[in-house]
């Protein structure tokens, strides 16, 4: 790390208060976001495309100025103040752009000039495992490689804070997994992480906080485990030859709060897992019944994700209240049927 420390703050390195981006035209795509990272935290800014994830890391990064709200990275507006800020990030872009005739460690070495204490070019290159491949030509690397040679100018400069968008695309899942293991490296020595990405496994591997981005605004937020446990765990199991969605207990009673069903398929959703189970299969066992194809779980972040967005696209409307719900299924005969309780 760079001997300079900023003494203002000893825990928040980034601070995002009421951010707004807007393009020209009047297209605000970041809408009022506000969120921080500790020093030695990795952060995850997950959403799908066009939620606004990009257009917020520039402006932390300080190639873009705010339209309103404040961003403070080590205690420094990073637009107005880059040079104070510049020196002390890594920043890892989706693209490089590199010219394609200059070897890697050429280009590594190009780059080490523009770079405050860079570290010497063949130990930058051996982090991200390319020390072999240094007198390639860049036009010859792989996908996957190019990526890495991106992550190795980005630690360059010893950097406390790393700013990585996608830093996995292209990689095969080796690849995947030994930037994985740098990354977590990085961070346990001190280094502060803040990564986009659209690979979830990538972002429940890595991240000690997250926050989930949908049009422009933080849809959720927390560690990965608050944003899973913030969304039901599910119960499907297929009704035995003879029942009906109407003999199962009432909803409220078993701890659900919604359900789907297709033909004999039956999908319960609770927040209360252990307490649903065990009602549910008390319930089994005292009518003398198999529940087959039983599967109990709780959620992951991909359904997490997908639901909270579905929730942000929509308003966060229920379909239906916990009353309507158990009413709905006690008096149902065999036709499909949805529904969501909150």
């Amino acid at each position: 790390m760079n001997s300079t420390k900023d003494t203002t703050d000893t825990t928040r390195v980034i601070d995002v208060t009421g951010l707004r981006r807007v393009y020209g035209g009047g297209f605000e795509a970041v809408r009022g976001v506000s969120f921080h990272v500790n020093r030695g935290e990795l952060f995850a800014l997950l959403g799908t495309n066009g939620a606004g994830k990009t257009s917020t890391v520039e402006v932390l990064e300080g190639l873009s100025a705010p339209a309103g709200g404040q961003v403070r990275i080590l205690g420094h507006d990073p637009y107005r103040e880059r040079a104070a800020v510049r020196p002390r990030i890594g920043v890892m872009l989706q693209e490089g752009g590199f010219p394609g005739e200059l070897t890697v460690a050429e280009t590594v070495r190009m780059w080490a000039g523009c770079t405050s204490g860079a570290r010497p070019a063949g130990e930058a290159l051996d982090i991200v495992g390319l020390g072999k491949r240094s007198d390639v030509r860049v036009k010859q690397l792989s996908g996957g490689e190019k990526r890495r040679l991106d992550l190795s100018l980005a630690l360059l400069g010893r950097p406390e804070i790393l700013f990585l968008d996608e830093p996995s695309t292209g990689l095969d899942a080796e690849g995947r997994r030994d930037t994985w293991k740098l990354v977590r490296e990085l961070r346990d020595s001190g280094t502060t992480v803040l990564m986009t990405t659209h690979y979830l496994e990538e972002a429940e591997a890595l991240a000690d906080r997250l926050a989930i981005m949908h049009e422009g605004q933080i849809a959720a937020s927390g560690t990965v485990e608050d944003v899973v446990a913030s969304q039901p765990s599910q119960i499907s199991f297929n009704l035995p030859d003879g029942y009906l969605p109407g003999d199962l207990p009432p909803l409220p009673a078993l701890g659900v709060s919604g359900y789907e069903t297709a033909g004999r398929k039956i999908v319960l959703r609770t927040h209360e897992l252990q307490r649903s189970a065990t009602e549910l299969l008390l319930w089994a066992r005292q009518a003398g019944i198999e529940l087959r194809g039983l599967d109990v779980r709780t959620a992951s972040l991909e359904e997490a994700f997908l639901r909270i967005a579905s929730e942000a696209a929509d308003g966060g409307e229920g379909t239906d209240d916990p009353g309507g719900l158990a009413d709905a299924v006690n008096g149902a005969g065999t036709g499909s049927m949805t529904g969501v309780a909150r």
